[in-house]
């Protein structure tokens, strides 16, 4: 019994191994090139044709004649499916070229147009042409992103150094002389005189001090949220002008600000600030409309203008022009939408949408 055991293991294991032998010569067979695949398989036809002519036709006599001249011709018919496979196969090297080219980082790699490729294939080469012409697309878009907020920077930066040589500086060395003239005062034994000017000429420094922070970076954004921080930029803007600035937050949107990222109510607050700026700088407006909704999991920022409009074709030509590049490539990192609606003598209606956090980009 137990020499019939051992005897029964060794033939499992025995035809386990002949499984995996199979196994693996198939897995090797499906692993072959399509053209070596083809040409085993007319081989194969040539070669059971060939049996079955020499079964039917070697009794009969002078059939080896016949029997040579069908061999012949199935085995050019096998070199000929060979030729046709390499040549409708040489459009997939192409592919496979432009694909390794492009994996080495040449995003210059194009498929080429193929006189060999059929329409599936050459269908195939287009739709790689086209998602790297979409590539470097955003590739240049990125490079333009990078390169306009370096210049918003240094602008800034510019902007900031400009207002504390002019201003800041100015008024602390009036506010350093009128201490040295009291000091003077004070030491010539003289009653001193009243401080109310040098208390009013260090409040306005602080003022000045305060502007600046804000123009920087908004602390009432980072403190309070979007909703204040949108409402302390149109009185802000009122107090410096006179058009009429008038802000409404719809529904729930107040509500709905409270889970936007901090980017994303950076970004709107940006697109806001911009807007703004622009009608009040370029747009002539009497009347500027700043409007806060929500819907669709998503913050919007609408800031409508009645002023002369301009050709919107024309401004996103010359980038930099009114921000609008930097406007729509702030929103679009943060997953939004950006729209602007204008034409000239017909005013301006400028729109950003992003996503509160979790909600994902919205459909506009």
């Amino acid at each position: 019994m137990v020499g019939l055991r051992v005897e029964r293991r060794i033939a499992e294991a025995e035809a386990r191994a002949r499984a995996l032998r199979l196994g693996a010569l198939v897995r090797w067979l499906l692993r072959l090139p399509l053209a070596w695949k083809l040409a085993g398989a007319n081989l194969l036809v040539v070669l059971v044709a060939g049996l079955a002519l020499w079964v039917v036709h070697a009794p009969l006599a002078g059939a080896w004649g016949v029997l040579l001249i069908a061999v012949v011709a199935l085995a050019a018919a096998l070199l000929v499916n060979i030729a046709l496979v390499l040549l409708a196969l040489a459009p997939l090297n192409e592919l496979e070229a432009a694909v390794r080219r492009v994996w080495t980082g040449d995003l210059e790699a194009r498929v080429a147009p193929s006189p060999l490729a059929d329409a599936e294939l050459a269908r195939v080469g287009r739709t790689l042409n086209l998602l790297l012409d979409g590539l470097m697309a955003d590739r240049g878009r990125m490079r333009a992103l990078a390169a306009e907020v370096i210049r918003s920077g240094d602008r800034e930066r510019a902007q900031l150094a400009h207002e504390l040589h002019d201003s800041t500086a100015q008024s602390l060395a009036a506010l350093v002389y009128q201490l040295t003239a009291l000091e003077q005062h004070r030491a010539t034994g003289g009653e001193l005189p009243s401080l109310d000017p040098v208390c009013a000429a260090a409040g306005a420094i602080l003022e000045e001090v305060r502007l600046l922070a804000n123009t920087v970076h908004p602390r009432i954004l980072d403190d309070l949220g979007l909703i204040p921080a949108l409402r302390h930029l149109v009185r802000s803007a009122a107090e410096h002008c006179t058009v009429d600035i008038d802000v409404a937050v719809e529904g729930q949107a107040a509500e709905s600000a409270k889970g936007l990222s901090p980017e994303g109510a950076s970004v709107l607050y940006r697109v806001a600030q911009e807007a703004v700026r622009n009608a009040l700088q370029h747009a002539g407006a009497r009347r500027i409309a700043l409007r806060v909704s929500d819907g669709g999991g998503a913050v919007a920022v609408r800031i409508s203008d009645d002023g002369c409009g301009f050709d919107l074709a024309e401004a996103e030509r010359r980038r930099p022009g009114m921000g609008l590049f930097t406007m729509r490539e702030r929103t679009t990192l943060v997953g939004g939408q950006f729209e602007v609606i204008t034409s000239e003598g017909q005013g301006t209606s400028v729109l950003a949408r992003i996503p509160v956090a979790g909600a994902g980009p919205q459909a506009s």
